[in-house]
């Protein structure tokens, strides 16, 4: 059990630069959060639901990360900060990376009975902070979900996500590097696809040809004002 809990600790410290020492990762509210989850889903597991609930609660206000009890959960899942929600159905695979005020939420199902409603990560996905990912979906291995993005459909292995609604960036998922990346996207990826610079361009072109046509008529005038006072004079 020891050694279990080192080697967490040290998956925690080989994703996120911050901690100088295992120490301060035991201070981190999302390995408190999984540590009260793991007793939770276990009472869930044994139809203890208000024990259960109990714990969730309890583990939601100590550390502002809102678990069901029921979802379930693989090794090394780290939770970097916190206001984040995980519901019932969800189920995370192993080595997973969440940073701040992610939501895995469930949608209504439409025949009215209740079974899968919430995400399914594989192993080795990060997700980037305020990604909401709602429905029974899978987001596949070493996937990556850019911040603020809404994921509603399923989620190719290797994709990375971004925007609302989510797309991808179209990049082939072998071209992307196989050990983990911090924060889930590089540094050099443009965090809002290129249209909107492309649009920002056509409307300073715009701007520039209404001024040359503004341009173009006040020097059609000039002379106009300066030959009507001419006339007269000579008549």
């Amino acid at each position: 059990m020891f050694g279990g809990l080192v080697r967490y600790l040290d998956s925690v410290v080989a994703r996120d630069p911050a901690p100088r020492s295992r120490w301060e990762v035991l201070l981190y509210p999302g390995v408190w959060a999984l540590f009260w989850h793991k007793i939770a889903h276990r009472l869930f597991n044994a139809r203890l639901y208000f024990l259960a609930r109990v714990v969730n609660h309890f583990s939601r206000f100590m550390t502002a990360i809102d678990i069901h009890p029921g979802a379930t959960i693989g090794r090394n899942f780290f939770i970097d900060h916190g206001f984040t929600v995980i519901g019932e159905t969800a189920v995370i695979g192993d080595n997973v990376t969440i940073y701040q005020c992610v939501t895995l939420g469930g949608t209504n199902p439409t025949n009215g009975k209740a079974g899968k409603r919430h995400p399914t990560l594989e192993d080795n996905v990060i997700v980037g902070s305020g990604a909401q990912i709602l429905g029974p979906i899978t987001v596949g291995r070493r996937a990556r979900i850019g911040a603020s993005a809404v994921v509603t459909e399923d989620v190719p292995e290797g994709a990375t996500m971004i925007g609302l609604k989510a797309r991808s960036t179209l990049v082939a998922a072998e071209t992307w590097a196989k050990e983990f990346m911090p924060y889930g996207t590089p540094c050099k990826e443009p965090c809002e696809p290129v249209g909107g610079t492309q649009r920002i361009d056509e409307l300073e072109t715009e701007v520039a040809r209404l001024r040359e046509q503004v341009e173009g008529l006040a020097a059609e005038r000039r002379p106009a004002e300066r030959v009507g006072p001419t006339a007269c004079k000579g008549s």
